[in-house]
């Protein structure tokens, strides 16, 4: 049993990433599901495609790398909000990752966004990663 999935979603496409796969499978929930379309959304996964085979479904995501050097598009995930310790943050305190080069992931009560969206909407949440 898994308590906390976001974490193991973090994890699967990290560990992805190291091994150089092109395609990660993670199974599907409603949160990762809104996390991968922030992810395709900024250019940090190529494609992603949701199947609802089995009881929970799946989600396959293309990792994006540079055609030249190899490099992967993400360089870093973080979960921030645990279990254990949630963190929340007000519109105006979202931290700023690598000056606006990065992603901050909020569970808001509008949906999960970045926070630049947030600050524009001037809504706070729950930090869930960083990705850069």
């Amino acid at each position: 049993m898994n308590t906390d999935p976001i974490a193991d979603y973090l994890t699967r496409i990290r560990n992805a990433i190291q091994a150089r796969h092109r395609i990660v499978e993670i199974p599907a929930s409603n949160i990762k599901k809104e996390i991968t379309k922030v992810l395709y959304d900024k250019g940090y996964i190529q494609n992603y495609k949701f199947d609802a085979t089995g009881p929970q479904g799946k989600i396959k995501i293309a990792l994006k790398y540079n055609p030249v050097t190899k490099q992967p598009a993400i360089v870093d995930l973080q979960r921030i909000s645990k279990p254990g310790l949630r963190q929340y943050r007000g519109a105006q305190s979202l931290p700023r990752i690598l000056n606006g080069l990065g992603v901050c992931i909020v569970s808001t009560s509008k949906g999960i966004m970045t926070d630049k969206e947030a600050r524009v909407l001037n809504v706070g949440g729950e930090v869930l990663c960083y990705i850069y």
